[in-house]
């Protein structure tokens, strides 16, 4: 048996091919402007372009959001209660999971938000992750707490 020596070794057959080579005359088929086109940025030397540019028109990647069907990955739920429904809810803490009970909120609701848009009357206690300004003195002054969860 034969060893395989480091000189025996070569590429497959067809898996490679001979390098393009640009100027050499017409006849070579690659003269003239050297398979570069006329004028313009490709044919220039030191050409970059950045990585998504799509000749000016609006790139793929800031397109796609715009689309129909879209989802964003990391979608959060949110469910935005104005303070005007506070007074209606007969409890004295108020938070998300209370008010999927009483079906305020829908049930694919992560995040409890409260808007300022109307009067408290009554003194509560509101959980929520983000209260507007306006919704936090509405509160405040009614006498009631909020808690940012």
């Amino acid at each position: 048996m034969e060893r395989i020596k480091l000189t025996d070794l070569k590429p497959a057959d067809g898996a490679t091919h001979s390098e393009k080579r640009v100027g050499r005359g017409r006849a070579s088929g690659h003269g003239k402007t050297s398979t570069r086109g006329h004028n313009g940025e490709g044919q220039r030397s030191g050409r970059s372009q950045k990585r998504g540019f799509e000749g000016g028109q609006m790139p793929a990647y800031r397109r796609a959001p715009k689309l129909k069907g879209f989802e964003l990955v990391n979608k959060t739920n949110k469910y935005e209660l104005n303070v005007s429904k506070l007074d209606k809810i007969d409890a004295e803490i108020i938070d998300l999971d209370l008010l999927k009970e009483l079906g305020y909120a829908p049930r694919i609701s992560q995040v409890l938000r409260v808007l300022g848009n109307g009067e408290v009357k009554s003194a509560k206690t509101v959980r929520a992750r983000h209260f507007s300004s306006s919704a936090k003195e509405k509160i405040e002054a009614a006498g009631g707490k909020i808690e940012v969860i």
